[in-house]
């Protein structure tokens, strides 16, 4: 797909989707522009958290609105032990909080950045509730599904 895909406007549970590829350069600056239809999919507050993803080298942007909400479950129950005070310290050193400007751009940090491999062309890949930042060659390694895998998979979830 390319830059002019098509985001489909659903909403479950009261919450906006993304769906849909997109191809961007990072800028001089290390800037990433968000695709238009997609900051109008993050609602209000317009933040973004930036995450490393747990499963794949990429990362993962989420809206602060359905970020925000996990983050107090996390606080909760950090408070009492001591393992999960160690988790979400690590887990806030490797996150980043970011809007975008007046073109619709982000700065990732730097750390960030180089944990993902992006240097230059960045894919944009919808998650639903979220999206994900790929170095085009890491996502055809481990981000793809074969046709039959992805029929497969289709059925076990009722689609």
């Amino acid at each position: 797909m390319d830059d002019e895909t098509t985001i489909l406007e659903s909403e479950i549970r009261g919450q906006r989707m993304f769906v849909g590829e997109y191809r961007h350069n990072l800028d001089p600056k290390k800037r990433l522009t968000i695709p238009s239809q997609w900051r109008a999919q993050v609602g209000e507050p317009k933040g973004l958290y930036v995450l490393q993803d747990v499963h794949h080298k990429c990362l993962r942007v989420v809206p602060s609105r359905t970020m925000e909400p996990r983050l107090e479950k996390m606080m909760k129950v950090s408070l009492t032990d001591k393992n999960t005070r160690e988790f979400v310290r690590a887990f806030a050193r490797r996150a980043d909080q970011v809007s975008w400007d007046s073109q619709g751009r982000i700065r990732i940090k730097d750390d960030l950045l180089t944990y993902a491999d992006l240097t230059n062309e960045v894919v944009l890949v919808g998650a639903l509730d979220s999206f994900e930042l790929w170095n085009p060659n890491n996502l055809n390694v481990s981000g793809s599904m074969d046709e039959a895998s992805f029929l497969n998979r289709a059925v076990s979830v009722d689609l």
